[in-house]
């Protein structure tokens, strides 16, 4: 008989913690993907179109080992002010991987501050990636990043790969626009 009133206990137990769900909490919100995402929705479309004032203090030069030499306009923020600064005390060489057949991302070798924020790249575009990793995109990414900066002239994906040599990895050497 002690056994019988175990059994609506257990009920009602059991219907008090689903109430109690946190999957109903509207305040509760789920755990943001790990994944990149390809919906743009409201994102923020970084084409950096609008910027049309190339200052010379503002741009550096990214040349290609064994190849073309090509230009960067630079966003204003922290990350830009510290690679240019530590670009006036010499150049910067580093190995650019390619990824997900949309970038080439390499190491720097030293951090930069991050201001990450939730970006659509497009052919073109430098980013900072985990604050110390460089990204020159060829072709489109929804992603957090730093924005650094955009390559002067260019919008298409072949634009892009043409500038670099192609698909595969690529030395890439960083210097102030002088």
């Amino acid at each position: 008989m002690k056994t019988l009133w175990l059994i609506p206990l257990a009920a009602l137990v059991l219907a008090t913690a689903a109430a109690c769900s946190p999957a109903d909490d509207p305040t509760i919100a789920p755990p943001p993907s790990e994944q990149p995402d390809t919906d743009v929705g409201d994102d923020e479309d970084y084409t950096d179109d609008d910027n049309d004032s190339t200052m010379q203090d503002n741009t550096i030069r990214i040349t290609v080992q064994g190849g073309s030499s090509f230009t960067v306009t630079l966003e204003q923020n922290a990350a830009t002010e510290a690679l240019k600064a530590r670009l006036a005390s010499g150049d910067v060489t580093l190995l650019m991987n390619d990824y997900g057949n949309m970038e080439k991302v390499g190491s720097l070798g030293f951090s930069l501050s991050r201001n990450d924020t939730r970006i659509t790249t497009s052919p073109g575009v430098l980013v900072l990636y985990q604050g110390n990793m460089l990204v020159l995109f060829y072709g489109s990414n929804t992603w957090s990043y730093t924005p650094l900066g955009k390559v002067d002239g260019v919008d298409t994906r072949d634009g892009m790969l043409n500038l670099l040599g192609g698909a595969g990895d690529v030395t890439l050497t960083l210097s102030a626009e002088r």
